[in-house]
């Protein structure tokens, strides 16, 4: 079984993309990006966006078994760490964090996932 979760978000109709798809007992998100004035806010809110994709496909945030963080700017990523240990503290996924250029510079944090269907 194969199916596509959409958010609506602006880029999944430029790009061609869809914001996860379930497929062989996984859930793959998209890199997702938040709204904000800075990386934390954009980082709870990309977060919030990731749970509603995992929530329609029939899983959650502690079913998330690797996360990978792209930032434009490494600094900005440790402010983010109280959030995603929050997040993430009592059932940590593996995890990337990478420095990259990200689609729009006004974008400060983009965040993938790949949770395991229960």
């Amino acid at each position: 079984m194969m199916y596509r979760i959409h958010s609506g978000g602006e880029f999944e109709a430029k790009v061609g993309y869809c914001r996860a798809i379930v497929a062989g007992g996984f859930v793959h998100v998209s890199g997702t990006v938040g709204q904000g004035d800075d990386a934390v806010a954009q980082c709870a809110d990309a977060l919030r966006i990731i749970k509603a994709a995992l929530l329609e496909a029939g899983c959650c945030m502690a079913d998330v078994v690797r996360v990978t963080y792209l930032l434009p700017d490494r600094t900005e990523f440790e402010p983010c760490w109280p959030l995603l240990s929050e997040t993430f503290g009592t059932n940590p996924p593996a995890a990337t964090m990478m420095e990259v250029g990200l689609i729009d510079p006004k974008y400060r944090i983009e965040i993938e996932v790949t949770a395991l269907l229960p």
